[in-house]
This record gives structure tokens, sequence and C-alpha cells, in this order.
């Protein structure tokens, strides 16, 4: 089973990137389902409804996000009834939509994709790893295999996750720092695991803002308004070969291509 799992998708031109892109790699590479973090999509801060059908419309199956969901309140009737798009599902009990969900692959397999945000630099939130345990123990017997967005500011807490659910679920790859690591692996209990995606965004950028206003606040500390960057585009993610009898993991690579927007 061929799964492609993208990093944080970075405004308008990211998201034309993908309509292109994603149907042509889900042709040459045959995958059988593709996950996308959609948290910087619309204007590089969260996703609008607009946003989120183009990302369906690009072939992606499920789209997960972050600490920026809230970002467009227009977005919260489709956080209760679209089943494909994803908060983390450790954030504070009764807020709208949900962090996990299961779908059908092309093979047939059914694919719970969980979507979960660290603590480490990010906010108080309820504990992610205690999430995951509750998730997978009342999933247990409606799920073939199992993907896990962390999306987090800290490697450790990533690692930490990893090895935390390392035999229980088919991957582990981290979102939200833009920049992606080289630490692909899987794990000996066949869990595969890679620290960050990466995005799907501006390459001469600021993780897809524009240089000039983030050096400016870097230089002076004060506030600035960030916008998305133009020119080349990076797309990244992982390519992870899952066993589904089993739900574990055989083999990860990482995707890094350059495109013209």
């Amino acid at each position: 089973m061929k799964i492609l799992i993208l990093g944080d998708v970075v405004g308008r031109a990211a998201r034309r990137m993908l309509r292109r892109e994603v149907r042509r790699l889900r042709a040459e590479a045959d995958l059988d389902l593709v996950v996308a973090n959609g948290e910087n999509a619309s204007g590089g801060r969260g996703i609008d409804p607009d946003a989120l059908d183009e990302l369906f419309d690009s072939g992606v199956d499920v789209v997960t996000s972050g600490n920026h969901i809230w970002q467009h309140r227009s977005l919260l009737p489709h956080l209760e009834g679209e089943a494909r798009l994803l908060r983390p599902a450790n954030f504070a009990d009764g807020v709208p939509g949900r962090g996990w969900t299961v779908v059908e692959a092309r093979n047939g397999a059914r694919v719970g994709v969980m979507n979960l945000i660290g603590r480490v630099f990010m906010g108080s939130h309820d504990c992610p790893f205690r999430a995951a345990d509750g998730i997978l123990a009342d999933a247990a017997e409606s799920v073939d295999v199992v993907l896990v967005d962390m999306h987090a500011e800290a490697t450790s807490e990533k690692v930490g996750m990893g090895w935390y659910l390392d035999g229980r679920v088919a991957a582990v790859v981290g979102t939200h720092t833009h920049v992606q690591t080289a630490d692909e692996r899987v794990l000996p209990g066949g869990t595969a695991h890679l620290s960050d995606l990466g995005m799907c965004g501006p390459m001469d950028s600021v993780i897809g803002m524009r240089r000039r206003e983030v050096l400016e606040r870097f230089l002076t500390q004060r506030p600035a308004r960030f916008e998305v960057a133009r020119g080349p585009l990076l797309l990244q993610g992982a390519f992870i070969d899952v066993e589904a009898e089993t739900g574990r993991a055989r083999t990860i690579r990482r995707l890094r291509e350059v495109h013209q927007p």
C-alpha cells in the first residue's frame, strides 16, 4: 500500500501547484492515499472553505491542520460536517471538529488518520501522548492502517511520539516547522518516522513568508505584517510503503521537488 503525506501547504501558489502535481504523483507512484497538512493554505495562515475544496479537488484525501485552524470562522461548519478535515485531537474537549477520521484507501484498506499538536513551545493543550492512546484503544477494531500527523515545534517531542507509538501505527510524521528534516527511518516496531515533512510553499522565503518583513521583525522586534513569498515552490513530504495486512511500514522516502509557480 503506497501513501503520500505532504507537509504544510503555504498559500495560493502552492495550492495551484498541488492541483498539477498530486495527480501526477498519484499516477507515477500508484498511490492509494494522499494526506496533506492545510494549516497555512489560505494566505499563509489557516485554511478557508475555498482553499479546503481546492485541496480536495487536487486529489488530497485527508487534510490535517494545527494551531492556525481557528483563523477563518467560515471554516467552522466544515470542521463539524467534513469528516476528511481534521484539527488536533488533543485540543480542549467540546471545541468544533474532530482529531481522527477513517477513510477507505484506493486499495480498500481502512486507514485511520490522527492529528495531534505538541505542547513544547506550542501553548497549553491536553497531552498528545494520552490522546493517541485513547484514540487507538477506541479504533483498534475499525482500521487496518493508522497514520499520525504530529504538529509540533520541538523535534524532541516529535521523535518522542515516534518512539511512543512504534509498533502501534504505520507512520508518525511531523509538521509545523516547514523545514524538512533528514531523519527518515522505519523504527524497529514497523513505524515510519520523519521529524518534519517540510512544506509545500515558496522556496526563497523564511518558512514561506517574504524575507523582508521577517528580517525586519528579527532585527527590530517590532510587529510586522507577513505575506506569502513568491517564486519557485517546494513540494515536500514523504512516500510511505505500508503492508496493509499488518499495518506496519516497510519503507519511507522523502519527497523534495522544486517547481515554478
